[in-house]
């Protein structure tokens, strides 16, 4: 890897500087963030998003935002970042590692695949010290591990995490591709007006004052299409399964809240009395699951899939004793 600073004798003077990082071919596709998580190691997130969202990261001479994905030749201009001095770093617990080791569903040269529990970040950061990866990493230190894709914290299901450098240029250009299928469990509010119907409707990131994120239905948003499909009805709520088609940030959420069918459970983008009425069938977290999780690389194919965890599957199970019609 090249790498050029703005002063020499660094060997003398161990104050930091600013490089010039050339990108190479193997890094080609990596978000921002994370080519910059690899370089300044031991630095939060939250830092990271900082100094990108200042403008004190730039690629190729220009601003760009911490998602960018990078190609092999950028040039990416990597600020001086101190941390302040500390003690060692704290670790995860062993309740924290065996939690999240207990839940992987699949392992082999290239991928490592867990059921991730609902409550547990995909990654660190904003408030939060260990998310799946990093205990996957304590789980495995002898592992290369990255994530492929994310999922909210309040989400359960399907995380892929790869072992090598070339899985995870491979699923990534996959899911930029459009070849990956993903299929989510949700309870939605009321009855669907077709048993399948198709959302498409760009949706827009904001940062509300106090800064919590926002996604909205916006003309002006990226495009994104969504497909819900009715399992079951009940009383008041129905199960549905949804495939992407676009992977944005709150999609299932925030289209089935575009439908006026938002989802049981959430906090931000629900109904109230809705989610109180689950609540009373024992709901206690957002009724959303990522099932499965399916590509193929090459001439291989990759399937995966987690079933419904049981504080969700007890939900269904109360509504389903009070279930006023058949499935269509």
């Amino acid at each position: 890897m090249k790498t050029q600073t703005s002063a020499t004798n660094r060997d003398a003077d161990s104050t930091p500087r600013v490089q010039l990082v050339d990108v190479p071919e193997d890094r080609a596709g990596q978000r921002l963030d994370n080519f910059l998580s690899g370089r300044l190691k031991g630095v939060p997130k939250s830092l990271i998003y900082r100094i990108c969202r200042t403008g004190e990261v730039r690629v190729n001479g220009g601003r760009v935002k911490p998602d960018y994905r990078l190609n092999a030749g950028d040039k990416v201009r990597v600020p001086p970042v101190r941390v302040a001095e500390r003690g060692p770093a704290e670790a995860p617990s062993d309740n924290q590692v065996g939690r999240v080791e207990a839940s992987i569903i699949h392992e082999d040269r290239e991928f490592l695949v867990i059921d991730k529990p609902a409550g547990v970040a995909s990654h660190g950061g904003s408030g939060v010290s260990f998310g799946a990866i990093e205990l996957m990493r304590a789980a495995r230190p002898r592992d290369t591990l990255e994530l492929a894709h994310r999922l909210d914290r309040d989400t359960s299901g399907v995380l892929v995490l790869t072992r090598k450098r070339s899985a995870l240029t491979a699923l990534q250009a996959a899911i930029r591709e459009g070849r990956v299928e993903k299929r989510y469990m949700a309870l939605i509010e009321g009855n669907l007006p077709k048993a399948r119907l198709m959302v498409d409707a760009p949706l827009r990131k904001s940062v509300l004052q106090g800064g919590e994120r926002m996604v909205r239905v916006d003309p002006e948003g990226k495009e994104s299409r969504s497909h819900f499909s009715e399992v079951e009805r009940y009383a008041g709520a129905s199960l549905v399964e949804v495939a992407l088609e676009t992977g944005r940030t709150h999609q299932i959420r925030v289209h089935a809240q575009h439908l006026g069918h938002p989802l049981a459970g959430d906090e931000k983008y629900g109904d109230r009395a809705f989610n109180k009425a689950m609540r009373e069938h024992g709901l206690k977290r957002l009724f959303l699951h990522a099932a499965r999780f399916e590509f193929e690389i090459g001439e291989r194919s990759y399937s995966f899939s987690a079933p419904l965890p049981p504080e969700l599957a007890a939900v269904i199970d109360t509504l389903q004793q009070r279930r006023t019609s058949t499935p269509r």
